[in-house]
């Protein structure tokens, strides 16, 4: 056993050095290793684990992949990964892969749809099970792509495309729900800061539920400020409302990064909030909760789409038109007059 130890300490440990330590085949390590396809009695895959451990093993992941026929691996894709946002959500489907088996792979589009095509080209070359998107490209050229066959599952958009599953928020209920708070605060005129589209043609549905909630009760629309979604577009966009003739006495952000940028060009101009203008803003990330004053908000529930979303990734149905809109839920603290 020595001999086989100093052997584990030099990196070269096989599938038959463990075999040999335990006193099995080596087909009962592999079956041990992958959960099957044949039983092991209990105390036969102690002693395999057992060795495993003694020896350091390492199982080789492309071998197993072969044999299996799965790399247990799943690519993400977003446009942003520094957006809180798409940070905590990231992090929450890598802890719902992580029971299932599976390891996440992330890679960032920087809202560039070529950037975005070789993400998914090299998830691909790398056999992913599954990848998780959130594109910046259009219906039909993420049908389109080319996948090798690949599962596909959409996030961060209320529309389904043919063929690919879609989990998301239902963004135009959360957005017509933070609108309407403002409005049974009594204000009539209330603007929205919303991200920038790579296609203009494409309106935001959080736009959509904004001017819902707006007709709805028979108001005019307020101002729409288009910018970049960061804090610094949501710093500019405000600093331009602010120098309207009439300013807005409230602001739906749609984005949580939107509202703190927003924050901070209100303070410079010496204006309080919620006491000159109230906010509400969209996602319901850690930034709300720490930002000054707190932010009220229309939170995403992440947890909850992550969960499906690996559902959604693993478990193929024939429901491959299948969108699911999830509920938000509106979080309510200072910046909203509240």
């Amino acid at each position: 056993m020595a001999g086989l130890q100093a052997h584990a300490r030099s990196g070269k440990v096989t599938r038959t050095d463990v075999a040999r330590y335990a006193g099995v085949s080596t087909a009962v390590v592999s079956y041990v290793i992958n959960g099957g396809p044949k039983p092991v009695a209990a105390t036969t895959a102690a002693r395999v684990r057992e060795a495993i451990k003694a020896l350091q093993y390492q199982p080789n992941a492309t071998a197993r992949a072969l044999t299996m026929g799965s790399t247990q691996l799943l690519g993400m894709i977003v446009p942003d990964s520094t957006n809180p946002y798409f940070a905590e959500l990231t992090d929450a489907i890598a802890q719902a892969a992580t029971p299932r088996g599976y390891a996440l792979l992330t890679a960032n589009s920087r809202t560039d749809p070529n950037i975005e095509r070789q993400n998914t080209s090299n998830f691909v070359s790398r056999q992913v099970d599954a990848i998780i998107l959130a594109t910046v490209l259009s219906p039909s050229e993420v049908a389109a792509m080319p996948v090798q066959g690949i599962r596909r599952v959409l996030i961060d958009q209320s529309s389904a495309v043919h063929g690919i599953p879609t989990v998301s928020t239902d963004f135009v209920q959360g957005a017509t729900t933070g609108v309407k708070h403002l409005i049974s605060h009594g204000h009539r005129d209330i603007a929205i800061l919303v991200g920038k589209d790579i296609d203009p043609s494409r309106v935001d549905p959080r736009e959509r539920g904004w001017r819902n909630a707006l007709h709805e009760a028979a108001l005019p629309e307020g101002p729409v400020e288009y910018t970049e979604f960061t804090r610094q577009g949501g710093y500019e966009a405000t600093r331009r409302l602010l120098d309207l003739p009439q300013r807005p006495t409230a602001i739906f952000a749609s984005s949580d990064l939107l509202a703190v940028g927003a924050l901070r060009a209100i303070h410079e101009a010496n204006l309080s909030v919620p006491g000159d203008l109230a906010v509400v803003s969209f996602d319901g990330t850690s930034e709300s909760e720490f930002s000054w004053p707190q932010l009220t908000t229309v939170r995403q529930r992440i947890d909850d789409i992550a969960n499906a979303v690996i559902d959604a990734a693993l478990t193929p149905s024939d429901a491959n038109n299948n969108i699911q809109l999830l509920p938000t839920e509106l979080i309510v603290r200072r910046s909203c007059g509240c």
